[in-house]
């Protein structure tokens, strides 16, 4: 029985990265071991400090793809992997294949009647490839085309916005906790996103269907 005293959720928002696809951190793992260290692609874009700068430069879009490239190749290069600048996104990220259940979920979701957006950061010009976002949400919200990103509250407002919800009435489903944590701060639910089958469960249960 749906408690009453919570707000009623009648709208999601999913993340791309790592919900719709595959594990983004597996993709750079993936990447690492091509260079002989697993872990220096998420080194080189969460932990050093001029790498963790130019990721939040390109997903608020004021650095474009290859602006972030050669700085990337740079960053790469100060940690003793020698890679070129062209292509280094597309290869970072090839290890990513669409995770159909979840795909076949939203799509469920959305024939069901629930309001069902995007709301992604975004990573280099072609991360969104084979992918027809406005057939498969009611409304997308990039952050590089609106200047924000997760975690930032403006990013979930703007979504939620376009999604006409409230953040109270919405549940959002992201693979990093972070991400759902600064989602609750605006009084969204959140579902830490591992697999299709449990987040569908968790979405049962918030949704009330």
């Amino acid at each position: 029985m749906a408690n009453p005293s919570l707000p009623a959720r009648r709208a999601v928002l999913f993340d791309f990265g790592g919900v719709l696809t595959t594990g983004v951190l597996a993709a750079f793992a993936e990447f690492g071991r091509e260079l002989g260290d697993s872990r220096l692609p998420l080194r080189v874009v969460a932990s050093d400090e001029q790498g963790k700068n130019l990721l939040k430069a390109h997903e608020e879009g004021r650095i474009d793809q290859a602006v972030f490239e050669r700085g990337l190749a740079d960053r790469f290069a100060a940690h003793g992997a020698e890679v070129p600048a062209s292509g280094l996104l597309r290869r970072m990220q090839a290890g990513l294949r669409p995770d159909s259940a979840t795909i076949d979920l939203v799509r469920r979701l959305r024939s069901q009647g629930w309001p069902v957006g995007l709301l992604s950061n975004s990573l280099g010009d072609d991360c969104y490839a084979g992918f027809d976002l406005p057939e498969m949400f009611d409304a997308v919200t990039i952050s590089a085309e609106i200047g924000v990103r997760k975690p930032s509250r403006e990013a979930y407002r703007i979504a939620c916005r376009r999604l006409g919800v409230r953040p109270e009435e919405t549940v959002m489903v992201d693979d990093l906790e972070q991400n759902i944590a600064a989602a609750g701060r605006l009084g969204m639910a959140g579902v830490v996103h591992t697999d299709a089958v449990t987040t569908e469960a968790e979405l049962t249960a918030l949704l009330g269907h």
